[in-house]
């Protein structure tokens, strides 16, 4: 498979199925679910060839499984990051004693001051390990990694998440959390 065409497949796919699935037109549920059979077919009218197989492969092979199918691979939906309002029934799970989250220096001091906010995302992500923390930061410059005590967090009464793709999410990390 082309490493190329899948990474921007995956691209798109975070377009449509996170932030604006009116790009092409498409339905999502609830829950953020959309049926894969009309996700295709509305690739294509718009000109981004996508089959079958070409979508199993990036849901697949994505190293930061961004996505998943349901059971029997009817329908997709994103793991998480979306901007627009989805359930994705996600338990209430305790989280580790500490999570990190990557950024770059330019937002430190905005940080110091409001914490760690969603800002257009449903929740902010986190981290269970600063490799993972570092790669999110380098997306951006270079990286500076957060700890957060998460687990100070969760007994003072805040709620985290694990997602399918294992991000942990939180609505707000405030700043008395967070080591820099």
């Amino acid at each position: 498979m082309n490493e190329k065409i899948a990474k921007s497949v995956s691209k798109f796919l975070s377009l449509v199925l996170r932030h604006s699935p009116e790009t092409i037109n498409l339905k999502l549920d609830e829950n953020g679910w959309a049926d894969v059979e009309e996700l295709i077919s509305k690739c294509s009218q718009k000109g981004n060839k996508l089959d079958f197989e070409l979508l199993d492969y990036v849901v697949e092979s994505n190293d930061k499984k961004r996505f998943a199918f349901n059971e029997n691979k009817t329908k997709i939906r994103a793991s998480q990051g979306h901007s627009i309002s989805v359930e994705l029934n996600l338990a209430e799970t305790e989280p580790l004693e500490y999570l990190y989250h990557g950024t770059v220096g330019k937002f430190l001091e905005n940080i110091k001051k409001e914490g760690l906010q969603k800002m257009s995302r449903q929740h902010v992500h986190l981290s269970k390990d600063k490799e993972t923390a570092i790669k999110v930061g380098s997306r951006r410059g270079t990286p500076q990694i957060l700890t957060v005590r998460s687990g100070a967090m969760h007994r003072d009464g805040f709620k985290f998440y694990l997602s399918d793709n294992n991000v942990w999410l939180t609505d707000e990390v405030p700043a008395k959390y967070i080591d820099f």
